[in-house]
């Protein structure tokens, strides 16, 4: 299967789709997977009203134009402020939290193609650079952003590898809900070709040539950033995912991602594990162990950077005993970190808002193996309870509702605040649309699993990927 047709195939839902003649779309015989139902025990009433009025933030974030802003503020006479800044994981969460919306009967059918239709018109007029999106654009009008909004700051234009990925994450989930979007979206995705930001791997000079990603690029100069997305267990692994599912990354970029940095290089602990050659690649096959327990770890030690990518890629389903088992004990990680290590008698660390104001990155700094690593400092944010929620359902619903309860941490409105700091009682005034995104697909994954998983599960995505996840054998 070649790009074109993977760019269709894996977003298809309903059945598998082909590029004939002039690009034009094609229906196969072959039906694609349908959302798995099974039993849960959640509280399902309260999740719907969760989701509810989640959702009501990302309505209330979406300009006219149909770009979910980044954030708005909920304090002042004249709330919910909107801001002018959009990214493309912003837009990207304003599509997936539509097709969950309409999965979970909260619009129907015909508002969700207007609204997806409307996002997609928006996002074909954006100014794009080698099939790319830039960083920030103004909401209201679809403009780069040149200036920062309310400090007049210049904004250098910017590629990124992660917020691309997001992007073209939430436009296959809407071509896969709405077959009227699918030669739109197909014709999007078509030059978004990810060896861009690669860089071969090199057996002579692995530091140059490490097989990895860039975080991007500067297209006014072609100047690339001077790190690469080096570590396995981050939200960058879904461009990675993206990458080789389409082909346009070879399938062996996947073993030159980091486990844990090698035993030489300085980090937050001495791994455990070894060498092992997998593919033909050297892999150190490394884990970290926190409170007895061996996990492969973050970069920083956050929950998103773990738990974002799974809401799309069964990763635990294809890789149980790996993937499926880290991801039990990073949580487990997080909620012993809140309730045994700090004592805040709340868990749940993530980047976030900061309660006062700003944004800045919260986690378990023992779980990351960047050497000054993230740190929780009494910050809780909620989004990390939801992502937790398909791995330890009762313990991150008694969390969200002690946030609740306690800091009056939930907005009847708008869903739950950005964050709270449990040490002074601070909740933030702001919502997020990355983390109601988060918190959306999250509880679109419990109360309709698979929903947003459909185009990762057929066409090239799942024929290239699923192998490599099923050949992983962590150290764990």
């Amino acid at each position: 299967m070649d790009r074109r047709t993977f760019l269709t195939a894996a977003g298809t839902g309903a059945a598998a789709l082909t590029v004939g003649p002039l690009g034009a779309l094609s229906t196969s015989a072959a039906a694609a997977e349908r959302p798995v139902r099974r039993p849960h025990t959640f509280d399902t009433p309260l999740l719907r009203k969760w989701f509810r009025d989640t959702y009501h933030s990302i309505e209330a974030m979406t300009t006219e134009l149909g770009l979910a802003t980044d954030k708005i503020d909920l304090s002042g006479p004249g709330a919910p402020m909107r801001s002018v800044q959009t990214s493309p994981t912003n837009i990207a969460c304003g599509l997936w939290s539509t097709v969950a919306a309409a999965g979970l009967g909260v619009i129907d059918r015909g508002t969700m193609h207007r609204r997806l239709a409307r996002t997609v018109t928006a996002v074909e007029g954006l100014e794009r650079h080698h099939g790319f999106w830039l960083n920030w654009y103004d909401s209201r009008t679809g403009s780069v952003l040149t200036s920062w909004p309310g400090t007049g700051d210049p904004v250098r234009p910017f590629l990124s590898s992660v917020d691309n990925a997001w992007l073209v994450t939430g436009l296959m989930i809407a071509a896969d809900a709405d077959p009227a979007l699918r030669g739109r979206v197909a014709r999007l995705l078509a030059d978004a070709d990810w060896s861009y930001y690669y860089t071969p791997y090199d057996p002579a000079d692995p530091v140059k040539g490490p097989g990895q990603l860039r975080g991007g690029f500067w297209p006014d100069k072609e100047e690339p950033t001077g790190h690469h997305y080096g570590a396995l267990n981050t939200e960058p692994r879904m461009a990675s995912y993206l990458g080789i599912g389409d082909g346009s990354l070879p399938s062996h970029h996947y073993w030159h991602l980091l486990r844990t940095m090698l035993p030489e290089h300085g980090q937050e602990q001495v791994p455990g594990g070894g060498y092992e050659t997998i593919e033909g690649v050297r892999v150190f096959n490394g884990h970290y162990t926190h409170r007895g327990r061996k996990l492969v770890p973050s970069w920083g030690g956050s929950m998103f950077e773990a738990l974002m990518v799974p809401l799309f890629v069964p990763e635990s389903e294809w890789s149980p005993r790996s993937w499926g088992r880290t991801h039990q004990r990073y949580v487990r990680s997080q909620i012993e970190h809140g309730l045994d290590e700090a004592r805040y008698g709340y868990w749940g660390f993530s980047p976030a808002n900061i309660p006062s104001g700003g944004y800045r990155e919260y986690g378990v700094d023992a779980i990351g193996m960047q050497t000054e690593g993230y740190e929780s400092l009494g910050v809780v944010t909620p989004h990390a309870s939801f992502l937790a929620l398909p791995f330890a359902p009762a313990e991150a619903m008694a969390n969200l509702r002690a946030l609740e309860r306690d800091f009056g941490a939930y907005d009847e409105e708008y869903g739950f605040r950005d964050s709270v700091d449990v040490t002074t009682g601070r909740v933030s005034d702001f919502v997020l649309a990355l983390d109601q995104g988060m918190i959306a697909a999250a509880l679109a994954q419990v109360l309709l699993p698979g929903l947003l998983q459909r185009p990762f599960r057929t066409g090239g995505f799942a024929a290239r990927v699923r192998p490599l996840l099923r050949k992983e054998r962590f150290s764990i």
